[in-house]
């Protein structure tokens, strides 16, 4: 008897949402939903640092197993899957920090250490860190390794400069905004895409750490007192808008160059 031959499955699509002015925008406002999000949870609502660290990891384990089964990029799933990983990256450095009293100048070099290891292993195996072909588990795996090692380094690095060096929320942010927009200049001018990329990844989360921070926190501790609650729900909102807009493949422009 004849039989048909079995059908071979679907080649996997690039799993990385479209690197534009809204990709930047969705991942600022997702660290900065990070460092608030977790706050909120722990200290407003009273849920405790345990119960949240808990109920944040199931959730990323949750989400980071749906984004890994996909093989195409769904922007709703992959910037929930973002967000839960800016949470739980919080989480991570705010537990060696305040939980097992690890020195920010201590947990910064180790993060920085691990985010290295995982570049230099994922260069050698892949030959590339090119987030625009990211179409196969392997490099999926240290895609997202990468991405929650940036977001726990990021808050780590930035508590250490505007906690223990003191420069404050105002100017932590003005001076994590201009070394992005450093990297923007650097990449415009014909620097490394895969570089300034990722450089610009890192940035991105002292950055809405401390702008986040900025928003929440009281006048007398150099914010300016919106609360957690306030800024987390207003930027989720944004988030939602953006990714509903991707989802439905609006605008739906080309970046002028992706990391190659």
């Amino acid at each position: 008897m004849n039989t048909l031959p079995a059908a071979e499955p679907a080649p996997w699509l690039n799993k990385v949402s479209e690197v534009a002015l809204t990709f930047w925008i969705i991942k600022i406002l997702s660290t900065t939903v990070g460092e608030t999000g977790a706050d909120f949870l722990a200290v407003d609502a009273g849920w405790g640092q345990g119960a949240t660290r808990a109920l944040m990891g199931a959730l990323l384990a949750t989400a980071l197993f749906a984004q890994l089964r996909t093989r195409r990029c769904v922007p709703w799933l992959y910037w929930l899957t973002v967000v839960l990983v800016s949470v739980v990256g919080t989480q991570i450095t705010d537990w060696l920090t305040d939980g097992l009293d690890v020195s920010l100048y201590v947990s910064t070099a180790a993060f920085a250490a691990g985010l290295a290891a995982i570049f230099i292993v994922w260069r050698r195996m892949e030959r590339t860190l090119s987030i625009s072909d990211v179409s196969t588990p392997r490099r999926e795996d240290f895609y997202w390794a990468a991405v929650l090692c940036t977001f726990a380094l990021g808050t780590a690095a930035g508590d250490l400069a505007t906690e223990a060096l003191g420069l404050g929320f105002t100017l932590g942010a003005l001076g994590f905004g201009a070394l992005l927009a450093a990297c923007c200049v650097a990449w415009r001018i014909g620097g490394n895409a895969v570089l300034t990329f990722w450089l610009a990844y890192i940035l991105t989360r002292p950055f809405g750490a401390a702008l986040g921070d900025w928003l929440t926190q009281a006048k007398a501790y150099g914010g300016i007192g919106i609360g957690a609650m306030w800024t987390s729900g207003l930027f989720l909102s944004v988030i939602a808008v953006l990714v509903a807009a991707a989802q439905m493949g609006w605008p739906g422009r080309k970046a002028a160059a992706v990391a190659k």
